[in-house]
């Protein structure tokens, strides 16, 4: 039998279970539809009962399969979102989505007793937005509006552990779900924040991702990790394949930009300009900023193929016109046609008359100029002067846009920019976490899939 590591790759849209053989090769992927169901309020989360029954019918399929031998189990998931665990282990609620809106007034209460807005988020390198995307709100909410929960709970877990729980009976913590702009860490004291002793709860000391517990599952010893936030686990086979520092541009619907070698303390500047800190498996803080790219481009795209009646996927077909870029520059028509008062509320920048471009690729063209000024914008916000980071790594659906790409480089001369192909990085960096302990041996050279891009040539001088 084929001897595997078996990831289960938990998204917001997509849920997967992917094997890795030994070489991290994937032998086998399966994608699994899930509806969404609501929660006691009527908002809409994720069904955790299937999810649950699915891990475990998932893994007991394979096994009595008998194709492969699974030696290991690891768990990537979405980040800020708790589980509730009474003594026994058994859940108490749904998986609340953390796009419920619950106000602001827990995280005020926790700004005006820790210093105020500014302080507080910045030492725990989280934005203030609610109950979104911040574990810490969450559970000041379950304790004030659930406080029979609250008081039945033993366990607080992040979702990644609490998956790996199912098959261990094992409650711990890990610094890549807690240190995701989550309120819960104290970056200058390096250790939970003291709002969380004070409030009276009480999480469990977080342990390295590398550690495993070995459980039996039909007789089958297998090696099951502690899970790992998606976003941290996505730098791990970077971290693996790149011998020098980097810079990651993430690219899809959000372009999400991370600097593992930014260590530097969150500045107030950055927070009022939504940038955040995950942790890397190193425990160290990821500076990190974003942008809605994919979003933006998207629906400013249909408004420009509208108006020149051209199919939805024209701007898939525009080749590369250099010239053109570089009139931008040389005419003194660098100045920006989209975007002139910033990005709109929906995105759609209708201020833009349409009418003086002479085709859709000249159209095109400009809106990614522009586009890609604010996505280079994002970027510096976390690129420190002099820094030691001076490759450039993007993935993604715009490492295949060339306009995108090679302005990038453009506006970067002083680094070198690559485009990468890592298919499902996420759940990759799950199984490289646990390789070692699991097949007792170092993990085999990652392969980047790197391609090295030359600039727009005017903007190299």
């Amino acid at each position: 039998m084929l001897k595997v590591i078996a990831v289960f790759d938990i998204g917001k849209t997509n849920k997967k279970l992917l094997l890795f053989d030994q070489n991290l090769d994937v032998v086998h992927q399966h994608e699994e539809p899930f509806s969404t169901i609501t929660d006691e309020d009527g908002e809409e989360c994720d069904d955790i009962e299937r999810i649950e029954k699915w891990l475990f019918s998932s893994v007991e399929s394979l096994i009595k399969e008998g194709r492969y031998q699974i030696c290991g189990i690891n768990f990537s998931t979405y980040g800020a979102s708790l589980c509730w665990l009474d003594e026994n282990g058994s859940r108490l609620t749904p998986v609340y989505n953390y796009l419920k809106q619950v106000g602001n007034k827990f995280q005020n209460e926790l700004f005006s007793a820790f210093g105020g807005e500014k302080e507080f988020c910045r030492s725990t390198a989280s934005p203030a937005l609610g109950m979104l995307l911040n574990s810490g709100v969450q559970m000041l909410w379950v304790k004030s509006e659930q406080p029979e929960v609250f008081n039945k709970s033993r366990y607080i877990l992040h979702f990644p552990q609490y998956l790996s729980s199912l098959f261990t009976k094992r409650f711990v913590s890990e610094h890549t779900s807690i240190g995701c702009h989550t309120f819960l860490w104290d970056f200058d004291k390096n250790k939970y924040h003291q709002w969380l002793s004070k409030e009276g709860i009480f999480l469990p000391e977080p342990i390295s991702n590398d550690k495993i517990t070995n459980v039996k599952i039909h007789d089958q010893e297998i090696a099951c990790g502690i899970g790992i936030h998606d976003s941290s686990s996505s730098l791990v086979p970077y971290f693996k394949g790149s011998a020098e520092p980097f810079l990651l541009i993430s690219t899809g619907t959000w372009c999400i930009n991370m600097n593992p070698f930014n260590h530097s303390p969150l500045t107030l500047d950055e927070l009022r300009h939504d940038c955040l800190c995950y942790m890397s498996i190193q425990q160290n803080p990821v500076k990190s900023s974003r942008f809605f790219m994919g979003h933006i481009h998207d629906v400013n795209v249909e408004r420009i193929t509208r108006h020149f009646k051209v199919p939805a996927d024209a701007y898939k077909k525009v080749e590369i016109d250099e010239v053109l870029l570089s009139e931008y520059i040389t005419n003194g028509t660098s100045e920006m046609k989209f975007f002139i008062g910033g990005v709109p509320i929906d995105y759609v920048d209708t201020s833009t008359n349409l009418s003086q471009f002479k085709s859709f690729s000249e159209a095109y063209h400009r809106f990614m100029y522009d586009l890609t000024i604010k996505a280079y914008e994002s970027i510096l916000l976390i690129s420190e002067s002099g820094s030691s980071a001076n490759n450039v790594f993007i993935s993604g659906g715009f490492a295949r846009n060339e306009i995108f790409v090679r302005l990038l480089a453009g506006f970067m001369p002083e680094k070198k920019v690559f485009t990468t192909q890592v298919d499902n990085s996420s759940a990759l960096g799950a199984a490289l976490v646990i390789y070692d302990k699991v097949f007792q041996g170092s993990a085999p050279e990652i392969n980047l899939g790197l391609v090295e891009w030359d600039g727009i040539s005017i903007l190299k001088h």
